[in-house]
Formats: C-alpha cells, sequence, structure tokens
C-alpha cells in the first residue's frame, strides 16, 4: 500500500513558479487570490465549479436526531451548514 501525502498551498504556488516562472511571491499570492475567490464565493452561496476536477456545494443540513453510539440515548444533531465536493468524471 503506497502512503498518501498532503497537496498545500505551498506545493502549488512551487508549482506555478516552476512551470510559469512566476517569483515564488507571486505564485503565493496567485494560490490564495484563487483560493480566496472560492471562499468567498461559497460564503455568497454560490457553487464552485473547476471544468475537469468537480464542484464544490454548500448545503443546509436540517436538524435531526442521532444517537451516541456507546449508550444508545437520542440525542440532537443542530442544523449546520456542509460542503460537499462532487468529483469531475474525469478524475
Amino acid at each position: 500500500m503506497r502512503s498518501v501525502g498532503t497537496l498545500t498551498r505551498a506545493d502549488l504556488a512551487e508549482t506555478i513558479n516552476r512551470k510559469m516562472g512566476l517569483s515564488r511571491a507571486e505564485s503565493l499570492d496567485m494560490v490564495e487570490s484563487i483560493l480566496g475567490k472560492m471562499t468567498s464565493a461559497l460564503e455568497a452561496g454560490e457553487n464552485v465549479k473547476v471544468s475537469g476536477f468537480g464542484t464544490f456545494v454548500l448545503r443546509d443540513k436540517r436538524e435531526r436526531v442521532g444517537r451516541n453510539p456507546k449508550t444508545g440515548v437520542e440525542v440532537p444533531i443542530t442544523p449546520r451548514r456542509v460542503m460537499t465536493f462532487r468529483a469531475s468524471q474525469l478524475l
């Protein structure tokens, strides 16, 4: 089984730096700008679709009753907003 790494903002900036020839600071600014725009769109209730990658969607979940797995006691689960990601068929 192969180990799974984590792709970070710094990794993305480094890739932009190598492929586009921008400075490290400019590359990091570009990554931050893109992620900031995606965040703002999601906060505004918009979906974020990256063609060939996938779609990020915020969904509101209603209040519901859950159970404590140890005791079996019913516990209310408060309403919340969750982000879902649906991968493109290309992935």
